[in-house]
């Protein structure tokens, strides 16, 4: 087996916090005990993904700050927050005011372009702008200059009985440091880099060239080993800057012949979107990993880039039952984190 070039540093992962619409307590308390019993194991992190007009998390600021008071050691963070439904200075006062209870820890990643099927939303989005408003990047590096202290207006000082800020209250001096950019193109990776984000890949890059993902060219990890190196070139920290990647990884290890049996079924149903690009975009899928934690660390080890990276949110399939979901962090924690070199948190 290939030694990694990066040994393992961080481990989290990845859940899309799921509810049903009769009962939507109960799926965001199920997604706050997942996050707990993270902790509990000794994940470094633990990421939520961002669902508008879905059955999934469509705030997941509001449920980490319910994370944060029910956690004091594990790192949460968004994965990812589309910009094009929010306004980067009220955005910036949420992402401080819970990185300050949660005692810093808040990891916001961000996203940038239109909503989706924004021409059906956008009269209820942005009634009055909605062919004014601006979904690139000016958008994240708009929440940046609020999130690291810019200030927002020219206006400071004493005005009656209160007291007023130029820039964005409360100000948690470590979150600017905190902020990642999800990334699946060469340019975004480019972009992240040169505004001083960490990254944030996943199991979708973009297939910007004629071969990419075709027989001969490059396939998913030597795309993805591309994004990363363009987006060290950029940052002021060179090779040091951090980079995480999400693939969607299931280990069998402590699972029953009937888990076994249904995620493979479930990668299996997954596979032929991997074999080509996919749509317009020609986004191009990884392989789910599944098997024993000896097996996927073998395969993650020959990923070239992985090989590049320290940390990981590996991301957990949509669909499971929470039964499935306690078995695959207990062996993601237990025996995959140590397969792939990572030292528990109390080593």
């Amino acid at each position: 087996m290939p030694p990694t070039s990066r040994p393992l540093r961080k481990l989290g992962f990845l859940t899309i916090g799921l509810f049903d619409e009769a009962d939507p307590r109960r799926g965001h308390e199920s997604t706050l005990e997942i996050i707990e019993l993270g902790e509990r194991l000794g994940f470094d992190s633990a990421w939520v993904r961002h669902r508008h007009l879905q059955y999934g998390i469509s705030s997941p600021v509001a449920v980490l700050a319910a994370a944060s008071q029910r956690t004091s050691r594990i790192e949460l963070g968004t994965a990812v927050i589309p910009l094009g439904w929010e306004n980067p200075l009220r955005l910036a006062e949420d992402l401080a005011t819970v990185d300050v209870l949660s005692g810093g820890r808040l990891n916001p990643g961000v996203s940038v372009g239109p909503p989706m099927h924004y021409d059906r939303v956008k009269e209820a989005l942005y009634a009055e702008t909605a062919d004014a408003e601006d979904f690139g990047y000016e958008r994240a590096r708009r929440l940046l200059d609020f999130v690291r202290g810019k200030p927002a207006t020219d206006f400071s000082g004493v005005e009656g009985f209160e007291t007023f800020s130029d820039r964005v209250q409360p100000h948690s001096p470590g979150l600017g440091g905190r902020m990642w950019y999800g990334g699946g193109s060469l340019r975004s990776a480019r972009w992240a880099g040169e505004h001083g984000m960490n990254l944030l890949t996943s199991s979708v890059v973009k297939a910007e060239g004629p071969d990419d993902g075709a027989d001969g060219g490059p396939d998913f990890a030597e795309i993805q080993l591309s994004h990363i190196r363009a987006f060290r070139d950029r940052h002021p920290d060179g090779d040091d800057a951090r980079v995480s990647q999400g693939l969607v990884v299931i280990p069998t290890d402590s699972a029953t012949p009937a888990q076994r049996a249904k995620y493979e079924e479930y990668a299996a149903k997954r596979t032929p979107r991997t074999t080509a690009p996919q749509g317009p975009a020609r986004l191009l899928f990884a392989p789910d990993l599944v098997g024993t934690s000896a097996d996927i660390a073998e395969r993650l080890h020959a990923h070239a880039a992985f090989r590049e990276v320290d940390e990981v949110a590996f991301a957990l399939p949509f669909t499971f039952e929470q039964e499935d979901y306690v078995q695959i962090l207990t062996d993601l924690a237990t025996r995959l984190g140590p397969a792939l070199g990572r030292r528990s948190p109390a080593a």
